[in-house]
This record gives C-alpha cells, structure tokens and sequence, in this order.
C-alpha cells in the first residue's frame, strides 16, 4: 500500500463534515499527512430574498470570502493539534465533479 500524503477532506461547514473533518485530521496526524480543506461554493447560488439579482455578482464574491475565512480558520485550529492543511475554494454546481478536479490537480 502507497503511503498517505494527502487527504482531501470536503466541507460544508456543517455539524457533520466538522465531525468528519475531526475524524479526518486524527487520521492525517496518525499516518503524517496533510490536508486538504475544500469547500465548493455554487456557481448559482440561491438568492436570497434581500439580495436584488442587480447585486448577484457582489453576492457570490461575498460567498467565496466567507468560504474562505472559514476554511482558514478550521486550517488553523488542525495546525494548533499538529496538523498540516491548506485550503482551497472551488467553483461551481457540480459540487463532486469539482471535488473531483481539485483532487487530481493536487
């Protein structure tokens, strides 16, 4: 068996992708590997009902930094445990054929 270097771990920002982020870095520091955080923000996102569809673009940018704020901050509490991670935001609506990407790219 190849040994781990990397571990791509999607999130969502949800209860359920912390508890298999967690289980993820305990993994990553248990075999030496890095991580890689990944969330996928949507290329069409819902609207909500305060945002005019003239202020869509401001909308989806204020998602990306959002998304990337978080994903920095869980990065940072892993390097706190002893955990290496980056991250990186995707881009689109097919969320596993984006996850997909990044994986091979990296």
């Amino acid at each position: 068996m190849l040994p781990v270097k990397l571990i791509l771990s999607p999130i969502d920002f949800s209860e359920a992708s912390n508890d298999a982020l967690n289980a993820a870095a305990e993994f990553a520091k248990l075999v030496g590997a890095e991580m890689l955080l990944v969330h996928v923000v949507p290329a069409i996102p819902r609207l909500p009902a305060d945002v005019s569809i003239f202020n869509e673009g401001e909308y989806e940018q204020q998602l990306q930094k959002d998304a990337e704020r978080q994903l920095k901050e869980l990065a940072q509490k892993l390097a706190q445990k002893g955990v290496t991670a980056r991250t990186e935001t995707g881009y689109g609506n097919d969320v596993g054929g984006e996850l997909l990407r990044i994986a091979e790219h990296n």
